[in-house]
């Protein structure tokens, strides 16, 4: 066996080869992949959770359901697609469990919300002036289905449709439900709520 290293793989490759070797039981291509993904899905939970004690339980648990499910993985996807669709469940599942929610189906003041579509502009522009720590505690303000609404959309780029899967609803609600925590997060950015 020579002691030259490896020659490295474009990054998908990588990715999958990783994923093959930890399919196989490979502890090695497990600590990759965690040091791969593990700082992305902390900052994700931080993002879509109240407390920073819980973001590091959600990333340490999700990573165990990705190990306990990684034959559910299809390898047509990316995994990283696949892996932020665990971390939305776990975190949808946690504020669930905590019952934390105030939302569409709890709170009847967003029904009364309007609809009116705030300037996008301003709304970066507030998001831009304020510190991570700042725009944390104003997502941490807002109900948590618009929380993981913003979080799903704006910080995993996912899709309407995998938004729609993770949090339940119907894909032409997710428009709506989206406006709406814009919304929110304008009126507690600007010290209205």
């Amino acid at each position: 066996m020579s002691a030259a290293a490896p020659q490295p793989l474009p990054p998908g490759d990588d990715v999958a080869r990783m994923v093959t070797q930890a399919r196989s039981g490979s502890a090695d291509a497990w600590g990759d992949l965690y040091k791969r993904y593990a700082p992305a899905i902390f900052r994700f939970c931080r993002r879509a959770l109240p407390a920073k004690e819980d973001a590091e339980d959600a990333t340490t648990e999700i990573f165990m359901k990705v190990r306990e499910k990684i034959g559910q993985y299809d390898a047509t996807r990316p995994f990283s697609a696949w892996l932020y669709k665990v971390a939305a469940n776990h975190c949808w599942d946690m504020l669930r469990r905590r019952r934390v929610r105030q939302d569409l189906e709890t709170g009847g003041e967003i029904e009364e919300m309007p609809l009116e579509h705030p300037d996008p502009g301003q709304l970066d522009r507030m998001v831009q002036q304020q510190t991570g720590a700042g725009v944390r505690r104003a997502l941490s303000r807002l109900p948590a289905r618009a929380r993981m609404a913003l979080v799903l959309r704006y910080y995993s780029d996912m899709s309407y449709d995998e938004i729609a899967e993770a949090l339940g609803v119907r894909r032409a609600f997710v428009g709506v439900l989206l406006l709406r925590a814009r919304h929110q997060l304008r009126e507690v950015m600007e010290g209205k709520a």
